[in-house]
């Protein structure tokens, strides 16, 4: 029996999982969720970090640490400081030591875009090893107000059926953290325990391209694909779930 940390994504909460969760607990794993506190933005990755930790029951070492999209820079910074079993990384932005999320995909963007998010240039050779990666982020999801129930409808919540996603829509928080995109990322390195990525395949945010090949460059694994939007927990939790419970079968 293992515990899955289940870390939420940008504008989701504790809530995005509740589709999730009873497939897991039907396996026999325990779980376990938090609210990060996206509402505030001055709040530091590091202290998400130990939102996380702070969540985690002490007597559980068998953890598995699953972070959907913007929590892919958290749950790294989790397993510094916390002995873990796995880090699943779904849907998820990669961080990269020392530079924010912006710097990796900053050479994709024009100009104009870059003023409009304050973006100081940085030495041309401390990313020069990004230029060759595909395009973190679909270019249509770039620039657009997810304060906006359609927006979030089409991009996050498009292969939903109709209710769950008025549902996720309704239950929206306000995302006013961006650390996950423009703070200097404190990561030293990537832990040295095992790591699994799920790209989803009609990801409409993140660019499943970029995906396959993050998952194989940085962390050196093969991807798990699975047919769905930027949101598998919503919109097929039990497949999401059956991939993660299959996952633990490697440490059998």
């Amino acid at each position: 029996m293992s515990l899955f940390c289940l870390v939420h994504g940008a504008f989701q909460g504790t809530w995005c999982w509740d589709l999730l969760i009873p497939y897991l607990e039907a396996k026999g794993h325990k779980t376990v969720a938090m609210d990060l506190p996206i509402e505030n933005a001055s709040t530091t990755l590091s202290q998400m970090a130990d939102v996380v930790i702070q969540a985690l029951p002490k007597t559980d070492d068998d953890i598995v640490l699953v972070g959907h999209s913007m929590a892919g820079t958290i749950i790294p910074l989790v397993a510094e400081a916390v002995k873990v079993r796995q880090l699943v990384f779904v849907a998820a932005l990669l961080p990269y030591p020392g530079v924010s999320t912006l710097d990796q995909f900053a050479h994709h963007l024009d100009s104009d875009t870059l003023r409009s998010f304050n973006y100081q240039p940085k030495d041309p050779s401390q990313l020069e090893q990004f230029h060759s990666e595909p395009y973190m982020y679909e270019p249509a999801s770039v620039g657009k107000d997810y304060a906006d129930a359609a927006v979030l409808r089409d991009f996050f919540y498009h292969d939903c059926q109709p209710d769950i996603a008025q549902w996720a829509i309704s239950k929206s928080r306000s995302q006013q953290f961006m650390g996950y995109i423009f703070e200097l990322h404190p990561l030293k390195a990537f832990p040295t325990i095992e790591h699994k990525y799920i790209v989803c395949s009609d990801d409409r945010i993140l660019s499943p391209t970029w995906s396959r090949y993050a998952a194989s460059q940085r962390l050196g694994v093969e991807a798990i694909e699975i047919a769905s939007g930027h949101c598998p927990h919503l919109s097929h939790p039990e497949v999401l779930a059956s991939i993660l419970t299959n996952f633990l079968s490697s440490f059998i």
